[in-house]
């Protein structure tokens, strides 16, 4: 009796949640009603004659008015309770109340739209052809604004390359993954960094990739035909849940998806895409060889997967642009959250285990006072109020602006690897000092891919069960043997580090390739030590990633790393740290060791590495810190 009365409580909790979500989406929904004229389902024509399935909200006024324009692969059908229709509703009615039409469109091939989709692999030209179709709406007044974040972000940057007269300003939020090649930087729309995998895309494709085989609706259906279809199917594919922390385990890596049945067309391809395959230049990400013609307010995260590649097009953007009203027109936020989780910041806000304290902010009245800026051509205080940059320093927990960043008065520190030999762990003799090492002392580890250095917190989104982004006490994870930790003394002035953390290391290894990690740490008066960011480099490809030129055993090589970033205040008392192994797992794919295609192979080699700091070997990382 007891256990059937459980049941039926926990049965009308699940009821009562559901009808309150559904009022709640249907007060939105009414309100909506009354102020916007709504017109779903629009199959807006692209040149190709592929449709795309739109819906638009705008005022009830006989004014011509601006459009914020969102392209997403997501769900954002407004009939039931999911959170994607809550949201497309919120934001809609928002815009709306603002004065302005919400156009919310999926890409080809996702939904209702037709055609085939590719993950960033739709042609620019749907962008460029909406922003036409839109300008010449009878109620349009010929402005387009475009906003999003993550894979409603990663579209806007190559469009807006192609420099539509009527895109008139771009808010992209998270957009890591629409960033191809910026300098020296070349990730590949997150696919990569440092030429190693990074594993947040073989999670995000199971989940989100449509089946060849979806229902699809037949030629020439009706505005009415699809709203009223619309209503009962969603064309939602759901997969069956995974353990993505085991999934992700399974070698070979490139049968990873068709090991939990999920489908793997578009997965098959890109991993055996090498970082400078030309295949990457046909689809939609930006390159740092075309020009963003576009007034742009961008946002980033500190734990973010894509921190550094997204700062770096900023400056590349605001340094390079031909227009110099361009370079004028470029604005940052970089808030201490996780991928997009702006407004999830609070009075106490905890990003993973750390408390960064009240890191709120009015993200929604900036950009519509942007958008008002550049859509309505208000003569607004925009420029006046809002700061170059405005950035999130972690430990002292506030809010500062900057014209530049790194800031003006960030200077690199270079600090050197020391020990005896032997920096394995926490428990060893590793240290960070400004003086430079003299004696030949290498720190060496053996790297075991079939026992990697497991991913704890860390920058990154889309993963599942697999890892827990944000800021997590490593003192666990530094009793490993396979971890080099180097620390500086306990610091007797707080010191702020703001801007790249670049990092030089000496190495070799008795293997043909492996990889080498760096993890930067924060730690605190008890020994907790807070992870900062982290990164990679395959040495493979340490002499860039058009060749591969792979080790001679014992030979000693230089490795750039590619770099960190953060905005830190390491306080009094407190320590600065680094971490270095070989594997940072399932965070970044396993180097097999072999020299080896590494995606089709299931058997590993055991590294022997060394890291090199002396007179001759000048292991280091330069920091940014802001002087007084």
């Amino acid at each position: 009796m007891k256990k059937r009365t459980i049941i039926i409580q926990f049965v009308l909790a699940y009821f009562f949640i559901s009808n309150f979500n559904l009022q709640a989406q249907n007060t939105v929904l009414q309100e909506l009603e009354e102020i916007a004229i709504i017109d779903q389902k629009v199959m807006m024509p692209m040149r190709d004659g592929i449709r795309l399935a739109t819906d638009i909200y705008r005022p009830k006024t006989d004014k011509k008015v601006p459009i914020i324009f969102s392209k997403t692969p997501y769900n954002f059908n407004s009939w039931g309770d999911g959170k994607e229709r809550t949201g497309t509703a919120k934001r809609a009615l928002e815009a709306v109340k603002r004065g302005y039409a919400y156009v919310v469109q999926n890409e080809r091939g996702r939904y209702f739209s037709e055609g085939e989709w590719d993950i960033l692999g739709a042609p620019t030209t749907d962008g460029f052809d909406a922003f036409t179709w839109m300008k010449n709406q009878s109620w349009s007044n010929g402005k387009i604004g475009t906003l999003g974040c993550s894979s409603t972000a990663e579209w806007q940057m190559a469009v807006a390359a192609l420099d539509h007269p009527s895109h008139a300003a771009m808010v992209p939020q998270g957009f890591g993954a629409g960033v191809g090649k910026v300098g020296k930087i070349i990730e590949q729309g997150n696919w990569y960094r440092g030429g190693a995998e990074q594993m947040l895309f073989f999670s995000w494709l199971y989940g989100v990739e449509h089946d060849k085989f979806k229902p699809r609706i037949p030629a020439g259906a009706t505005q009415e035909d699809l709203i009223r279809i619309s209503r009962f199917y969603d064309l939602a594919p759901e997969n069956p849940p995974v353990d993505m922390a085991k999934a992700l385990k399974h070698l070979p890596i490139q049968d990873i998806l068709k090991n939990i049945n999920g489908k793997n067309d578009i997965f098959d391809k890109m991993i055996r895409r090498k970082p400078n395959s030309k295949a990457w230049f046909n689809g939609g990400l930006y390159h740092d060889n075309t020009e963003i013609g576009v007034p742009s307010f961008w946002f980033a995260s500190w734990y973010d997967v894509s921190i550094t590649p997204n700062l770096a097009l900023f400056n590349h953007v605001r340094n390079n642009s031909k227009n110099a009203e361009i370079r004028d027109n470029q604005y940052l936020v970089i808030a201490p959250t996780l991928h997009c989780a702006y407004t999830r910041a609070s009075e106490n806000t905890i990003v993973g285990e750390r408390s960064v304290g009240d890191a709120r902010l009015n993200y929604n009245e900036q950009i519509y006072s942007w958008f008002d800026l550049w859509l309505k051509e208000k003569q607004n205080d925009f420029k006046e109020k809002t700061p170059r940059v405005q950035y999130y320093t972690m430990g002292s927990n506030k809010w500062q602006a900057s014209e530049n960043w790194p800031p003006k008065k960030a200077k690199l520190t270079t600090y050197y690897l020391n020990s005896n030999g032997k920096a394995n762990s926490s428990y060893g003799d590793g240290k960070l000092t400004t003086k430079k090492p003299k004696s030949d002392n290498p720190d060496s580890f053996t790297y075991d891919p079939m026992n990697p250095v497991p991913s704890y917190g860390g920058n990154v989104c889309c993963t599942g069960n697999a890892i827990k982004g944000g800021s997590f006490n490593q003192q666990q994870m530094e009793a490993r043997n396979d971890i080099l930790v180097y620390t500086t003394d306990v610091l007797k002035e707080g010191v702020e580090v703001s801007g790249f953390i670049e990092s030089t290391l000496y190495v070799s290894s008795d293997v043909k390739d492996t990889d080498f990690t760096i993890k930067l740490i924060d730690v605190y008066p008890d020994g907790k030590a807070y992870n900062l960011d982290e990164t990679i480099q395959r040495v493979r490809y340490r002499e860039g990633y058009d060749k591969e030129v792979f080790m001679e055993k014992g030979k000693v090589y230089k490795v750039d790393l590619t770099p960190m970033s953060t905005s830190n205040y390491f306080k009094k008392g407190h320590r600065i740290r680094i971490e270095i192994s070989s594997s940072n797992f399932p965070r970044f794919a396993r180097n097999l060791n072999t020299g080896g295609n590494n995606y089709d192979e299931k058997e590993g080699v055991v590294a022997h590495n060394k890291v090199h700091h002396s007179s001759k070997y000048m292991s280091q990382i330069r920091i940014p810190m802001v002087l007084k």
